[in-house]
């Protein structure tokens, strides 16, 4: 497991360790052993949004946020030059086709355009990258 696309749903476990399992860790280990992850460009705003909604909800506070995107800093993640340039063709017929939302689209698109394996907890994405042919981690 070299290089992968890494889904929002994929990441998240790393951040609280009641939702990790083997699998996300061993995940983690790939990235933190040289691995190199793909994100399409939406990934830091979906992240983001995310960890706010949990310190709304109290399960991480500001401090918890920063050390974990800190540490993300570390790992080889490779933002997608070309997501917005397919945004609008490919990303949106994936997403009409496999009755995803246009963001979780994007991750289905990366991961075929790139031939990489999609790292995701999301059953719908899970799905629709196998109808698709691709290949999944997790």
């Amino acid at each position: 497991m070299k290089e992968f696309v890494l889904d929002c749903s994929a990441t998240l476990p790393w951040a609280f360790g009641s939702e990790a399992t083997a699998e996300t860790h061993a995940l983690h280990a790939a990235l933190v052993a040289g691995g190199k992850a793909w994100v399409p460009a939406l990934w830091h705003l979906e992240l983001g949004n995310v960890l706010l909604g949990v310190q709304r909800k109290g399960r991480i506070d500001k401090a918890g946020i920063e050390q974990f995107l800190s540490t993300l800093d570390l790992y080889d993640i490779e933002v997608d030059s070309d997501t917005m340039a397919v945004a609008w063709s490919k990303t949106l017929a994936l997403a009409e086709n496999f009755g995803l939302t246009v963001y979780d689209a994007a991750y289905l698109e990366l991961a075929l355009r790139r031939g990489l394996p999609l790292a995701t907890l999301d059953e719908p994405l899970r799905g629709a990258m196998k109808k698709a042919g691709g290949k999944l981690l997790l």
